[in-house]
């Protein structure tokens, strides 16, 4: 019995679908030798500060209200002090006339487009080492509608066909005959129109993850204490708790991973440009720092079972480019309904982890641009990425590359548990 529990929790091994990639060969390159190298340059002031927009208002429906709990709050940057002090929870002045700085830089470059967020007069730089993702008592109708107009109306799913174990479907739609409606409508799709369910269905799951694995254990009046949940992790994820549908959950955690690392290995190229630096006004950290993503980057290209993104849109012409334009605006759509998320912080991730896997997509689908990055600086490039998309590229997969180093922890808590 003991050994089944544990097998159960780790149920996700072998091939994955519509790729020719292993989780075992993922599991060893990522938690061996990318995660090491990515949390070190996470942690440099070029990729720990976001620019982004709070308090819009949701386009879609009447929210009822913010959320009151305390760990929903975001810690802005604001100016209190001169003097750097690295547990301090803000920002310095010093800090404060570097991200000026910083925007200086930023508004002299050539762009390929505009951030909405980032030309916003409302937009306020965001310190994510002060404000970490992790769970933050948000849940209930609220959160739930935010994925249910995700999954309804954003993944191309007929309205007759309801997700497993969806909580506002009738209760039989969650038994047997509702999940093989469910898949075999998701079987029937076109590849593009199942790998883009399949990432939005893996971001959810690494979400997920790190509400499980920085979990609020103890709550008093001299000490918080976040940690592992194993109870949150088997309610999410556990075949027999969930269906059936927790480990599906965790494969397309692995294709979202391979997809984004994929974007990465064919950004390459745009960073090795000799105009593309990491501006912080510092040459030699600026330097060290682009140097370890160049290194992040080589490491990314080597991985030896990439997915093979030649295979989407492949057919027809004019088909091909109405499905990748209906695909872009659904994503689009997916982060404007971040806008309603009623947790600051979890509003604050969310809209960081869309933007970051929307800039993979635009990596992914500008194959020629980046092949014709010109050799000398002179030139304007027909491919560019401005810093909002380059911090939330590299801080979106950070997300996916610490939900699989998480799922190697919650397998050994989960085998001393039993």
């Amino acid at each position: 019995y003991i050994c089944r529990r544990i097998r159960r929790a780790e149920a996700v091994t072998g091939n994955l679908d519509d790729c020719a990639c292993d989780v075992e060969t993922i599991d060893s390159f990522n938690n061996d030798q990318l995660f090491p190298k990515l949390q070190a340059l996470l942690e440099s002031d070029y990729f720990r500060f976001y620019k982004v927009t709070l308090n819009k208002p949701c386009p879609f429906w009447t929210s009822s209200s913010h959320c009151g709990l305390r760990d929903c709050a975001v810690k802005p940057c604001s100016p209190v002090s001169s003097s750097f002090q690295p547990n301090q929870e803000e920002c310095f002045e010093e800090t404060r006339e570097a991200l000026l700085d910083w925007s200086k830089y930023d508004d002299e470059a050539q762009r390929f487009c505009v951030v909405d967020d980032e030309d916003s007069p409302d937009s306020q730089y965001v310190d994510l080492l002060l404000n970490p993702e992790r769970f933050t008592g948000y849940k209930g109708p609220e959160a739930w509608q935010i994925w249910n107009s995700i999954y309804e109306e954003n993944c191309f799913k007929p309205y007759t066909v309801k997700r497993p174990l969806n909580p506002n479907s009738f209760p039989s739609s969650s038994g047997g005959e509702g999940k093989t409606t469910f898949y075999s409508w998701l079987e029937g799709q076109c590849v593009e129109k199942r790998a883009f369910y399949r990432l939005i269905s893996g971001l959810h799951a690494s979400i997920n993850i790190h509400l499980s694995a920085r979990y609020l254990l103890q709550d008093s009046w001299f000490q918080k204490k976040w940690g592992h949940n194993i109870s949150e992790f088997k309610v999410r994820f556990d075949s027999e708790l969930t269906a059936g549908e927790g480990p599906k959950r965790l494969r397309n955690l692995y294709f979202l991973y391979l997809i984004e690392l994929r974007a990465l290995a064919k950004a390459l190229p745009f960073f090795q440009q000799h105009g593309i630096r990491l501006y912080t006004g510092r040459p030699e950290e600026d330097q060290k720092h682009k140097e370890l993503l160049l290194e992040i980057l080589q490491l990314a290209k080597s991985f030896p079972l990439h997915f093979d993104e030649t295979s989407l849109f492949a057919g027809d012409e004019k088909e091909a480019a109405k499905l990748r334009e209906d695909i872009r605006l659904s994503f689009l759509n997916i982060s404007r309904i971040m806008d309603c998320v009623d947790c600051f912080k979890c509003r604050l991730w969310g809209k960081l982890q869309t933007q970051g896997l929307g800039t993979a997509l635009k990596i992914l689908f500008s194959e020629r641009q980046i092949k014709a990055l010109p050799v000398s600086s002179d030139h304007r490039p027909s491919f560019q990425l401005n810093r909002q998309e380059i911090v939330s590229l590299l801080n979106a997969f950070g997300r996916i590359s610490t939900s699989i180093r998480e799922l190697k922890n919650f397998r050994s808590l989960l085998a001393e548990d039993w």
